[in-house]
């Protein structure tokens, strides 16, 4: 832990004071959560970012949206309008946020809407002529003005809440007693070959009553950009530049890099601006740029087509899937509203 994390653990203190009273208030209802005839999942973590949301709700739409209409809700982080946008042929990842973009580019048989207020949010949604059958609420677990009626909460396989702290000593948003609002836990980003024995392991260290699920990431076999697409297996050998702007880029360059590559690492959401476009082109110096698929969607029309491709991702469940637990939460709700 480096010294200006250590110089600040008075104020983690005080964070977590504040944390805990305001969860304190809406647990006794004295702050009033509202509820909505509609089958809510939201999807969250502990910590400030890198836990994987984007692929598990992905993998969320995936799963329900050839049986329901689906609409995902995001605040759209660092994006440059404000209040309800629902996403249409005008929305670009500047006006959304990259990640609601890249679900809107992906997925064009959902809604995909944006709003800080998720709860004037899922309001517009379901005045909507076509109004969704089912809401995923993305990065919402802290959202508590919102009562969602399923709670996934995410933590990382290296990087568990249980060996964090808060906010600013750690990485935490809130103490870890809020892992009892979760209806499922997901360990994301677990080894392939993680065993059953281990998995146990993990299970007794979150101290958690919660049934626990284990993901891992899959990669395509294929980089794509704009208008072509190359095997892994083939660009892997090829010099290249790494272009990453997600919080936890380590996995993504493990996978494609090489001795002769280079590596250029952004920060998490980052805008790229003229002067980093003209740095990673002289990087590259006429070789190809492999981003994730979050980066694709900003860096697009902002470097040539030719050389911009990105590597795809995707959750996959180790042993057990949560299909099951998910599709009778949805359907019983359903058909209650």
């Amino acid at each position: 832990m480096n010294f200006l994390r250590k110089i600040l653990f008075p104020l983690a203190f005080l964070y977590w004071l504040i944390t805990f009273i305001q969860n304190w208030l809406y647990d006794k209802g004295i702050f009033k959560s509202y509820s909505f005839n509609v089958p809510i999942i939201a999807v969250g973590n502990l910590s400030v970012g890198g836990t994987g949301k984007t692929p598990q709700i992905e993998y969320l739409i995936r799963l329900l949206s050839d049986k329901y209409k689906v609409a995902v809700l995001s605040r759209g982080y660092k994006r440059t309008s404000e209040g309800f946008i629902l996403a249409d042929e005008s929305a670009t990842a500047s006006s959304i946020g990259d990640e609601p973009f890249q679900f809107f580019l992906k997925f064009p048989n959902i809604q995909v809407a944006v709003d800080a207020n998720r709860k004037n949010g899922i309001q517009n949604l379901l005045q909507l002529p076509n109004k969704p059958d089912v809401i995923l609420l993305d990065d919402a677990f802290q959202h508590r003005k919102v009562k969602a009626g399923f709670y996934i909460l995410l933590t990382a396989y290296d990087d568990l809440f249980c060996d964090d702290y808060i906010l600013p000593f750690g990485n935490l948003r809130e103490p870890s007693s809020g892992k009892k609002r979760a209806d499922m836990i997901i360990v994301t980003k677990c080894p392939n070959d993680l065993s059953e024995i281990a998995q146990q392991k993990i299970r007794e260290k979150l101290k958690v009553k919660q049934q626990v699920f284990f993901t891992t990431i899959q990669y395509d076999d294929y980089v794509f950009g704009n208008d072509s697409q190359l095997l892994v297996s083939e660009i892997q050998s090829e010099s290249k530049v790494l272009v990453a702007g997600i919080a936890k880029p380590k996995l993504f360059f493990d996978f494609l890099k090489n001795e002769k590559d280079e590596t250029l690492v952004f920060p998490d959401h980052h805008h790229f601006s003229k002067q980093d476009c003209e740095q990673i082109l002289a990087k590259a110096n006429g070789r190809k740029i492999i981003t994730t698929e979050k980066d694709f969607v900003r860096l697009n029309g902002l470097l040539p087509k030719e050389q911009l491709l990105y590597l795809p991702i995707k959750s996959t469940f180790l042993n057990t899937n949560i299909d099951k637990t998910i599709e009778e939460y949805v359907g019983q709700s359903a058909r209650n509203s």
